[in-house]
């Protein structure tokens, strides 16, 4: 099959709840951002959700959901760099698993699909609608109508083949802080920015000026069109690539710029690293804002962020995932 009859290569890895946030945290290391947590209970909870809009739902997709498993999808290029990534991804599972006794990761069993450029656009964008995050945003797919009634900001996206929508738990629980701690006029850090949805929404909120990064090369152009398309210029939003606690030249852009908020939607393990690195970037008395942290590893970004001069304001959770923000006090 030709790059041109294939262009994506979606990969399924199985794994437990206890195993979604190692497991998403070593695809992250892999250099891959943009990742799907199937959780079996979600759909569960829609279907007893008396609230849901829907009437009918056909009996060949209930059975389906009944079938599946919980696991993390995530999609790489069909070709030498894709596949030499999901090499990388198989490797590093391969030795959480034997390494890591005390985490219950489940089979860690691989499915693989090849996937059509148009087919992978169009069959997950029908499932992608304009919805509420919080009290203030409403997050709305570049491709869809939304009729605004000027009570809510809208935020215009386009995720991209490798970037959240803004679905997920952690970061519509990041948003929400967001709207809580953030001010007029403040300056932003956005680390891991994937999508640059949270940088984008803070812009939108009344932030001065961010600064966005992130592991993955694509985020660059993904974000500045995702900033472009709610009328966001460069001149209030930068947005580069590279590894913020590996690169010295990386960590000097930002170190004594002392930012007001800093925002981090990773994973635990990640944010209790850059516990180490926060004080450089931010004011004291700045928020930092982190999520991704599924909430058996609660405690422990907790404890790092308290051994380092942060003072926790608020925890939130919802489904599993929790976000912190914190205030750095020097």
């Amino acid at each position: 099959m030709t790059e041109n009859e294939c262009n994506w290569i979606e990969i399924f890895i199985e794994t437990t709840k206890e195993g979604f946030e190692p497991v998403s945290g070593i695809i992250y290391q892999c250099g891959i951002t943009g990742v799907m947590i199937e959780d079996t209970d979600d759909f569960e909870e829609f279907l007893e959700n008396p609230a849901r809009d829907w009437d009918y739902i056909e009996d060949e997709l209930v059975e389906q959901k009944h079938n599946a498993k919980n696991g993390i999808t995530f999609f790489v290029r069909d070709n030498m760099n894709g596949k030499e990534t999901f090499e990388l991804v198989k490797e590093m599972l391969k030795n959480a698993k034997e390494n890591e006794k005390e985490i219950d990761f489940g089979s860690l069993d691989i499915t693989v699909k090849n996937i059509k450029e148009d087919d992978w656009a169009n069959n997950w964008k029908k499932y992608f609608k304009p919805f509420a995050v919080g009290d203030k945003i409403v997050i709305r797919p570049s491709w869809e109508e939304y009729n605004d009634d000027g009570n809510k900001t809208v935020l215009k996206i386009d995720p991209g083949h490798v970037f959240g929508t803004g679905t997920h738990e952690t970061t519509q629980l990041c948003i929400e802080l967001i709207e809580n701690y953030l001010k007029k006029d403040d300056m932003v850090l956005d680390i891991g920015c994937g999508s640059g949805i949270l940088s984008i929404a803070s812009l939108l909120l009344s932030a001065k000026y961010a600064d966005a990064v992130d592991i993955d090369p694509n985020a660059i152009d993904i974000a500045y069109t995702n900033a472009g398309m709610n009328d966001i210029g460069r001149e209030t939003y930068d947005v580069v690539s590279g590894n913020i606690l590996e690169d010295e030249d990386l960590n000097e852009k930002y170190s004594g710029k002392k930012y007001d908020v800093v925002e981090a939607n990773i994973v635990a393990d990640v944010i209790i690293a850059l516990t180490d690195k926060i004080p450089e970037y931010i004011k004291d008395g700045g928020v930092f804002i982190s999520s991704g942290i599924i909430v058996e590893r609660l405690d422990d970004v907790l404890e790092a962020l308290k051994g380092h001069g942060f003072e926790v304001l608020e925890v939130k959770k919802k489904k599993g995932w929790s976000a912190i923000a914190s205030r750095y006090n020097g």
